[in-house]
């Protein structure tokens, strides 16, 4: 399974990486920075066939044409271009994310970072890999010491409201926050100690379905952002490097409330 995941991802990058200019228009899809391309609904193709012809009873779940009809105890998650702003105008990251889960747990994950080419994976109990390397989380136990990223709903909304307050008040009291353009880029460099800490409201489970088995294999901790158990319907994510997790929860909570 291992297998066909890695070769989707690749094939799926060879296939946005030779994008022509024609593939990389860009047409809106609910709101003007919600944006899809040809190139998107490709590489989603590529992936889907190169998983149904290995597992044609699987479900998947794709960021383009939805959920399969199954009754199996697998389901493929797959964001065959996280990041399409970023890949429109030519700016890094962007990434393929493809993740399975079994009976809603999360079993394994390959994410492939682009245009760098670097391929990311986990697979349950078996620790987390960058190009073949084990990665881990970063080791810094402040948040007066850390580098956090963020991201931001497509809708200019309460929660958009809400996230502006924490980047405003988080900024102060970090060496900064990133906003990057890509949840699953960002799992990532929390998973190798880029970064120390990744939050978002207003997610959909194709973006962090591969990040959040990444994270956790390389010694992180992923929760809601109260604390509360995290699965990837819900639409706020903190993902850490553990140490700073419960001074990224009570600041959450002291910014939301106040």
């Amino acid at each position: 399974m291992l297998s066909v995941a890695k070769s989707a991802a690749r094939d799926a990058s060879e296939l946005i990486l030779h994008a022509n200019e024609i593939d990389r228009e860009a047409t809106n899809k609910s709101t003007i920075t919600d944006l899809v391309t040809q190139t998107d609904k490709n590489a989603e193709k590529v992936i889907k066939d190169d998983i149904l012809a290995k597992f044609p009873d699987h479900t998947i779940l794709a960021e383009e044409s939805g959920k399969t009809s199954s009754n199996s105890d697998y389901l493929w998650v797959i964001d065959p271009l996280d990041g399409t702003t970023n890949f429109v105008h030519g700016l890094s990251p962007y990434c393929v994310s493809i993740a399975l889960f079994k009976n809603d747990k999360p079993l394994l994950s390959v994410i492939s970072e682009l245009p760098s080419e670097n391929l990311f994976w986990a697979v349950k109990g078996n620790g987390a890999f960058c190009n073949g390397e084990n990665i881990s989380v970063s080791s810094r136990k402040l948040m007066s010491d850390s580098l956090l990223i963020t991201g931001f709903p497509y809708e200019h909304d309460s929660k958009w409201e809400t996230n502006m307050k924490l980047f405003k008040n988080l900024t102060k009291i970090s060496h900064g926050v990133r906003r990057l353009g890509s949840a699953a880029a960002d799992l990532c460099y929390v998973a190798c100690g880029k970064a120390d800490a990744f939050w978002e409201i207003g997610l959909h489970p194709w973006d962090s379905a591969a990040g959040i088995l990444l994270v956790e294999e390389a010694g992180g901790k992923i929760t809601r952002m109260d604390g509360k158990p995290y699965d990837i319907f819900e639409e706020q994510i903190l993902a850490s490097n553990s140490l700073i997790h419960d001074e990224m929860l009570e600041n959450f909570r002291s910014e939301i409330l106040s």
